[in-house]
């Protein structure tokens, strides 16, 4: 294997947690890697602008059109020249800019253009919107080489690092140029989850929980909708969805068990009875790094398990009464088409409901089930295009909005 060069890489979501660590990772190995876009929402354009300055970026983009002229003037008083690029075609005009990988880190289904963007620009992916794959799946595959997404959850860099290598000419799986050399010696993939802020509550204990409580996530520190995601386990489904996707395991044989010490972050099963497990303490400096250094691995990325000091690590099946979102996203991903865009769009709107206190936490879920229950499209085998994904998550958002509306 080749020796790591320098890449030059564009973040985007730079100003959230996934962001700010991969910046923090790049700057801490200056001789690996070289910042040159970042895209924000807007809503932290303090941070965004010292973040350009500092990095002397090439280009920012911002999502909110109205900050973009604030953004300039305030970039050029620091005496950067950066180019500014606004809206979302803006984002994915970033996307696929010159440089060697882009790190998709935008929350929620913005993320899907410029996921597309970045494939058909023939960048390397780093993907840490996993929601852009889940709800263009069947776009994501057809645009995508093998090995040319890198995930960056970090259950899917578990699973990653637990596939056998094969070589490049024998590969036919998305992720990272990992595939089973024999799918049929897999028996099935473990995905670990934390069990979040709630494990071990019923759900009749689930219906008083606030937002502040849901957002006191035990592991992880991370963005509100995914810490919320954390805590229904609608992101443990988005995560099977995902890894069904990059490895095409099919969901009977893809298994979530509630792990509270995040320190085992996947599984892979072999048909002969061994496991491989990938292990670190709960940071996601490590896929970040790893996703946007593949194949080589950056140095003092994060503290590694200490194996001198005694370690309890537990084990305990999903509660899927109390948690039903893992089962739901499930059959979701098996009926394939627009649905799961639809699980995914009724999902953020129900989750900004229930941080506006506007949704019991119970509720979440089951606005999602109900909507998905009344949308009529099922993988028909045809080709799915981009305009059916939107329409898809437009009908689900409104549907959503008129199901709480009810409950207010």
């Amino acid at each position: 294997m080749s020796s790591p060069t320098r890449r030059e890489v564009v973040i985007l979501g730079s100003t959230g947690s996934i962001g700010t660590q991969a910046i923090d990772v790049a700057t801490r190995n200056p001789d690996r890697f070289r910042v040159v876009g970042l895209a924000a929402g807007g809503g932290r354009l303090d941070l965004l602008v010292d973040q350009a300055c500092a990095l002397g970026v090439e280009a920012v983009a911002v999502a909110d059109r109205a900050r973009a002229v604030e953004l300039g003037r305030r970039l050029a008083e620091r005496g950067s020249a950066a180019k500014v690029l606004a809206g979302p075609e803006g984002i994915a005009e970033l996307a696929a800019w010159r440089c060697d990988v882009v790190l998709n880190g935008i929350t929620g289904a913005l993320g899907l253009e410029s996921t597309l963007a970045a494939l058909r620009a023939g960048r390397l992916l780093a993907l840490a919107n996993k929601e852009s794959l889940i709800v263009g799946g069947p776009l994501v595959r057809q645009v995508a080489r093998p090995g040319q997404i890198v995930p960056v959850d970090s259950e899917h860099f578990a699973l990653a690092q637990c596939f056998p290598r094969v070589p490049e000419e024998r590969l036919t799986s998305l992720a990272q140029g990992q595939v089973q050399a024999r799918p049929e010696e897999v028996r099935r993939l473990v995905i670990t989850a934390s069990g979040g802020p709630f494990r071990g509550r019923s759900r009749a204990e689930l219906a008083g929980v606030t937002p502040a409580d849901a957002l006191n996530h035990p592991t992880w520190s991370m963005g509100p909708v995914i810490t919320v995601n954390s805590a229904t386990l609608v992101n443990k489904g988005l995560e099977v969805i995902e890894a069904h996707l990059l490895f095409d395991v099919p969901f009977d044989r893809i298994e979530v068990v509630v792990h509270p010490q995040s320190v085992i972050h996947s599984m892979v099963e072999f048909v002969d009875g061994s496991t491989l497990a990938q292990a670190s303490p709960p940071s996601m400096r490590i896929p970040i790094a790893y996703g946007m250094g593949w194949p080589h691995r950056a140095t003092a990325v994060a503290p590694a398990v200490d194996w001198t000091k005694a370690h309890t690590w537990t084990f305990e099946p999903l509660d899927n009464e109390a948690f039903p979102a893992v089962e739901l996203a499930c059959r979701v991903g098996a009926a394939g088409g627009t649905a799961p865009a639809v699980y995914n769009a009724a999902n953020e709107e129900a989750v900004a409901a229930f941080l506006d206190s506007r949704l019991a936490f119970p509720a979440i879920v089951d606005t999602v089930s109900q909507v998905v229950s009344e949308h009529p499209d099922a993988d028909t085998g045809s080709v799915l295009t981009p305009a059916e994904v939107h329409a898809a998550d437009e009908w689900a958002r409104i549907r959503a909005r008129e199901l709480i509306a009810r409950q207010v």
